[in-house]
């Protein structure tokens, strides 16, 4: 098992950016793991927003490509969600999601996924 700790979520103006980083420890090495971030808004689903694998193939939203960035640093177990001129649609609580193995479907379902973060809050004020 890994354990995922996601931060650098907080309060942020319409149009600053936000760095997430989220932070994986556990028996198995960082670098077998495929990776993704994940949000939710209240009484709503919880929507994948990008992913990255093992060889650091990325895939996005639709509706937060271009604005978002994951990245992963496998020697520090460590993968980021850059996240560039933030609005107010972005308010919501923002998960870190791996699993050591890749399933049928879309990386960005939350089926795919075995381990979460706690999750980490990110409000954007116009």
């Amino acid at each position: 098992p890994v354990k995922l700790v996601e931060s650098g979520g907080g309060s942020v103006q319409a149009g600053g950016s936000l760095r997430l980083s989220c932070e994986g420890s556990g028996d198995y090495s960082f670098t077998i793991y495929y990776l993704a971030w994940f949000r939710q808004v209240p009484g709503k689903e919880r929507e994948g927003i990008a992913s990255i694998d093992p060889w650091s193939n990325t895939d996005y939203a639709d509706s937060v490509e271009g604005s978002f960035t994951i990245s992963r640093d496998n020697r520090k177990s460590m993968v980021y969600l850059q996240i560039s001129n933030l609005k107010p649609e972005d308010t919501a609580m923002y998960y870190c999601a791996a699993t050591s193995h890749r399933s049928d479907g879309s990386p960005l379902s939350s089926t795919m996924y075995n381990y979460w973060g706690q999750g980490t809050q990110v409000t954007v004020s116009s």
